[in-house]
């Protein structure tokens, strides 16, 4: 059939199984904008409050759903918008596709109004992009992009589209979607000598990230738990990988991690490293990192393998099929001085949590379990706010926690939220800080436009809490602009834009105002006011290793 380029790109993101884009229009994407008007039955459309909130709904719908985030913006300021939410979907491996419109190709290179070279911007933080200069290869185009998205390490594809490529008309012939490049175990000798050093180590320690959940190698990773007698850890990537209640689930490692976790990491002789990075967060200061463990990393992206540390054995495949070939190769036994030990962790890390009745952060977030459901997913900022959920919140399934990993984005929380209610089709929950909040409170008016169902629980000090405690404790106290002492009254401002809020300050308080909040039908922030002194502990100062964790104020 006879389509135009517009019409070509709204059916073929309908022939790759895309049922919601997020998105701006503007003039240069008008075209495509009609195009979904004729189409609203086929495929949703949710028009955010700006594009950068768009691509982190777009990110969020990824991260919840498994599937492929499509976010749509115009050319110029609306396509360099999206820079930020394409860069965070790179650095923590998140399948997006970003269509932007772009001037006519005959103006292209004549700075003409709203023309700018988002290739040429974007070649860094996406897998590839493409600028689509004939009509005739729109669907193609595509269709690769689904592909490479999805295929081996997931991450962000860019498509940009002249004004006329999308008004030029051909042929257009619907097909299947496409398909992720097939995977593939690492080569047999690697497995062989993988399983020679797990079957000799005695303290061995389970590290995994979000290739685990990626690759959907929970269950793989278990049993060789299981079989070795091993504890398991993750990175921030990795949570909700495995119910958080697991018996050998020892929670998050590194610079602000579970103590037990880290110290079981630190004292191992053997690393098993699983679809996850070693970066600077984790390893502090990489020359004292777990200097008596031998590191086996398996990752689907072989530039990881001794990236930043080095691997006695570096396996390059998919974590699932490998970890099934490396499986009956392993000897199954008992290791109880290890586990003693990591017991004793456990019991050290009991000693100091934070057990006060008052309103902690410790306390909101734990106070949040308890109206969590199996399948809520939780997103987040960053920030202390980021680090106390990470630390505290309990999971049941898997890609139900959604945070800035990689490049640690402030104002990433609301449109991943957003994302996340639509991809899971439930009420979604946004932990923020005043700080991170007020980068992305615009997107607000989506949430109550859209009338979605998202508990916005708001860690209220004042201030840049994560940067006033490092000026605390590295720069004599000297709080360079991190004190924000605003005014803003959240709960009216909730109300303004349409949506309802209250202001707590104990933990009875809390409770009942989140009762409140998951019973209403659309948007509730929940104002908890915490000290601005509050910490973020254990906390590894930079360039520190588990030698110099701090577990409390003094240390």
């Amino acid at each position: 059939m006879l389509l135009s380029g517009a019409d070509i790109i709204v059916e073929t993101l309908i022939e790759q199984g895309c049922d919601t884009v997020f998105g701006y229009p503007g003039g240069q994407i008008l075209n495509v904008y009609d195009s979904l008007y004729t189409h609203q039955e086929q495929i949703n459309h949710i028009l955010t409050a700006h594009e950068q909130g768009a691509a982190h709904a777009a990110d969020g719908y990824a991260r919840t759903t498994g599937k492929v985030g499509v976010v749509i913006s115009t050319s110029g300021p609306g396509a360099t918008n999206l820079v930020t939410g394409i860069a965070t979907a790179y650095l923590d491996s998140v399948p997006m596709i970003a269509i932007c419109g772009n001037v006519p190709t005959t103006q292209i290179g004549s700075d003409s109004f709203q023309e700018i070279d988002i290739t040429g911007i974007t070649l860094p933080i996406t897998k590839h992009n493409y600028f689509v200069g004939s009509v005739d290869k729109l669907a193609d185009t595509i269709r690769e992009a689904f592909a490479l998205a999805k295929s081996g390490r997931p991450g962000p594809v860019l498509i940009d589209v002249p004004k006329d490529v999308q008004i030029a008309k051909c042929e257009f012939t619907p097909t299947s979607p496409a398909e992720a490049e097939p995977l593939h175990p690492a080569k047999e000798k690697r497995v062989e000598e993988a399983a020679k050093i797990i079957n000799e180590s005695r303290r061995p320690y389970i590290y995994f990230g979000g290739g685990v959940i990626t690759s959907g190698a929970q269950e793989e990773m278990l049993e060789l738990a299981e079989l070795i007698d091993s504890p398991v850890g993750c990175s921030l990537m990795g949570l909700s990988g495995v119910p958080t209640d697991h018996p050998r689930f020892l929670g998050m490692q590194g610079m602000h991690g579970h103590y037990a976790s880290s110290m079981a990491m630190h004292n191992a002789d053997l690393i098993v490293a699983l679809g996850v990075r070693f970066n600077d967060r984790v390893t502090g200061n990489r020359a004292k990192f777990a200097t008596g463990a031998k590191i086996v990393h398996i990752d689907v992206d072989g530039s990881e393998l001794c990236k930043t540390v080095n691997a006695v054995c570096g396996l390059r495949g998919d974590v699932k099929l490998t970890l099934q070939k490396l499986l009956p190769l392993i000897e199954k036994g008992s290791k109880p001085e290890w586990a003693q030990k990591i017991s004793d962790f456990r019991t050290e890390e009991e000693g100091y949590l934070d057990n006060r009745e008052s309103l902690t952060p410790r306390k909101a977030i734990m106070t949040l379990n308890k109206h969590l459901g199996a399948n809520t997913a939780v997103a987040t900022d960053v920030g202390q706010h980021q680090m106390w959920a990470a630390q505290n919140l309990v999971f049941k399934n898997s890609r139900r926690f959604v945070s800035s990993g990689g490049l640690g984005t402030m104002g990433f929380g609301f449109g991943a939220a957003i994302g996340a209610a639509f991809g899971t089709k439930e009420r979604s929950v946004l932990v923020t800080g005043d700080g991170s909040f007020g980068m992305c409170l615009n997107e607000l008016a989506t949430a109550v436009t859209y009338n979605i169902p998202i508990v916005i629980l708001l860690l209220n000090n004042g201030v840049l809490g994560m940067v006033r405690q490092w000026q605390t404790l590295f720069f004599n106290k000297h709080y360079s602009n991190t004190i924000l002492d605003r005014k803003t009254d959240f709960p009216a401002f909730a109300k303004s834009f349409g949506a309802d809020g209250e202001t707590v300050t104990t933990a009875e308080e809390l409770d009942e105002a989140l009762t409140r909040a998951f019973n209403c039908e659309g948007p509730y922030i929940v104002d908890c006011r915490i000290d601005k002194d509050e910490f973020v502990l254990p906390m590894l100062p930079p360039g520190g290793s588990m030698d110099d964790i701090i577990v409390k104020v003094g240390d």
